[in-house]
This record gives C-alpha cells, structure tokens and sequence, in this order.
C-alpha cells in the first residue's frame, strides 16, 4: 500500500505527498481581473499542498463568467500571477492555474457587456449572480466553425502567458457545465458540422486544445480536468452508453500526449472510473465533489485502494492552509466558513490560523 505523505514525481514537479489543493473559485479579484496582492498570501501560505490548482482563470475577457475571477490573458493579470508564483515558490511549493472558459455559464453584466458564445444556442438552466442582482443565464451565439480555431488560440495564449508569469503550468477544466465540457455532452452541444453529433466529434475541440497546450508549453506542465455525467448546469449526460463512448474516445485521444496528469471528478468506485483511468495509463488525480468534505480517511482509501495516484481536496485547503501538517500530526482542524467563501476581503480567505498561530 502507498503512504498518502509518500512524495510523488508527477509531471516535471516532485510533490511530498498524494494530495493536492483543488481548484476553488473564490471571486476576489481585483480591477481589470488582476489577481490582488491578498490572492498572493492566500496561496502562499497554502504552498505545502505540493501542488495548488489555482480558482478558475478565464483565458480570455469572453471567458469570464463570474464576479471578480482573475484572468490570464493580459499584461497586468500576467503581472499579478507572476507575484502569486513567486510567493508559492518561495514557501516551497508548485502552482498551476487551472483554464477555465465558462461558455454559456456568464452574463453580460459580469464582463463589460461582452457577449456570451457556446457550441449551440441553447441558454444554461438558473440564474447568474452579477453586481446589479441576479439574472437569467442569457442565450448564446453558437459558435461559427471558423471561430473554434480562435478558440484553441486563447487556450494557447493562456497556456504561455501562464508559463511566463513564472506558473509550473496550466490544468484546462474540461468539467463542471463550462465551455469545453459543453462542446463534450449533446445536451449542449446541437452542432452538426465536425465539431458536433457523434462522439468523435464532440471530443474533437478538447483534444485539440489539450495537443495545441502541450505542443506550446510541454505536456509536463499540462494536466486535463473532467467530470463524467456530472449532470450540472444544465450539461447532461444521461445515456450511460454514450458517455462511455464519448469519454473513453477523449481519454484515449489524450494518453499519448503525455499529460502531467488526468483529473476525474466522478466516483472512484464507478467501471467507468477504472476505465478511464486505465486507458489514461499515467498519473490520475481523483475528486470526488462537492456533496462532503474530503477526509483523510477517504483519501487513503483512495490511494491505498490504487483507486488514484492523488486526491484533490478542496475545502479543507480553504480553512486549513497547513492542512498536510495538521493531517499528518492528526491535530485538531479548523472548520470553514461557507459565508465567505465567495468575494470579500480576508476575511475566511487569508485570516485561517495556521498550528504555530494557534498555539
């Protein structure tokens, strides 16, 4: 059985144990979407996680979807995560920021009044929280075929951008009801040019943006997140069939770009799950959601179970930043506060005692 606090090589990065920080969107961005010098301490003293998927980075102004996320794909936000970086770094830890292009999940409001594009025209369920109250997720344009490469480009440029800010590389978000995730399910995606209808199609944009990023930057530094019938935000994918279809097409279109690393949202103990992983044939991270807190115990059974290589933990790393000492040591966790998780200041976002300030 593997030890979760045995070190593990994953990518061009030597991580000190087999857990990581999840990717949290904590919408406290600064103007222009630059990351605030209050972001710098935040995952700073979160650095012992070995490796930190940042919050969800738009890469590009149409990208955003929510109030106050960061992006990286203009000088000034190149600028602020290059001050992140650098913090992470100096604490001894690892950083990559995760891609996140939300697609038909935005409102005009939240970005300056751009429009919102999508595989097809068809409105996401629920509504959108923006600074004038909340709305209706408006209908999108679909996308032309000839604006897909533009598309791939943003990834691209991105993906650099990230690589010159000092980052150790990008996670593309393929999941959770947002662009790349939409172009995946055939409840969102209606297309009927090749990007559009069978599988293979609908595999076709993510595994050209996962072969562009990793041509540009090095696939050492490049990991890929999904969430298989995830069935949230409206992108639903109901026909068990299907999804193994489509899913084991993407995965296998992925093993040999030689990704850093695969991120399944999904339940470990799923044949889908064993499948996917098995066709990846490198290193997996698994998350297992939103419904509880990940514990200590389920990430050892996780990876003891050889179930995964890693586990991505979310909320425990919002109020624990040492969180890797206090498991290991098994002291006493501090319990998050769901109130500030979204936007604010310090507040529930830097103010979380560390061990040595407890005492």
């Amino acid at each position: 059985m593997t030890d979760v606090f045995e070190p593990i090589k994953v990518g061009s990065w030597d991580l000190p144990q087999r857990f990581v920080m999840a990717p949290l969107t904590r919408n406290r961005a600064g103007e222009k979407q630059v990351p605030r010098d209050i972001a710098v301490t935040y995952y700073g003293q979160r650095a012992g996680a070995g490796l930190i998927v940042t919050e969800g980075t738009q890469p590009s102004a149409v990208g955003q979807g929510y109030l106050d996320t960061p992006g990286i794909h203009s000088p000034e936000q190149v600028e602020g995560w290059r001050a992140v970086a650098d913090e992470v770094h100096a604490n001894g830890g690892r950083i990559v920021v995760q891609l996140m292009h939300v697609g038909r999940i935005a409102h005009p409001d939240n970005k300056h009044g751009l429009e919102t594009v999508a595989p097809s025209a068809i409105p996401a369920p629920g509504k959108m929280i923006t600074a004038n109250g909340q709305f209706d997720h408006v209908v999108p344009r679909a996308l032309e075929t000839d604006e897909i490469a533009g598309i791939v480009e943003e990834f691209v440029h991105a993906s650099r951008s990230a690589v010159e800010a000092g980052l150790d590389g990008v996670e593309l978000h393929a999941a959770n009801g947002y662009l790349l995730h939409q172009f995946l399910a055939p409840s969102s995606n209606e297309r009927t040019d090749q990007y559009g209808g069978s599988p293979e199609n609908r595999v076709r944009l993510v595994l050209e943006i996962a072969a562009a990023v990793t041509e540009a930057i090095g696939p050492d530094r490049v990991g890929i997140r999904i969430s298989p019938a995830h069935n949230i935000q409206g992108v639903l994918e109901e026909d068990a069939a299907d999804v193994a279809e489509t899913y084991g097409l993407l995965v296998d279109g992925l093993a040999p770009l030689g990704l850093a690393y695969l991120s399944i949202l999904a339940d470990t103990t799923t044949d889908l799950y064993a499948d996917l992983r098995t066709r990846f044939g490198g290193t997996v991270i698994a998350n297992t959601g939103f419904a509880s807190m990940t514990t200590l115990d389920e990430v050892t059974d996780i990876v003891d179970g050889g179930r995964a290589d890693l586990v991505a933990v979310g909320r425990e790393y919002i109020a624990n930043p040492d969180l890797a000492i206090r498991w290991r040591t098994g002291a006493e966790l501090n319990e998050p506060n769901s109130d500030t998780f979204y936007g604010g200041g310090a507040e529930g976002y830097t103010d979380y005692p560390t061990l040595d300030a407890s005492k």
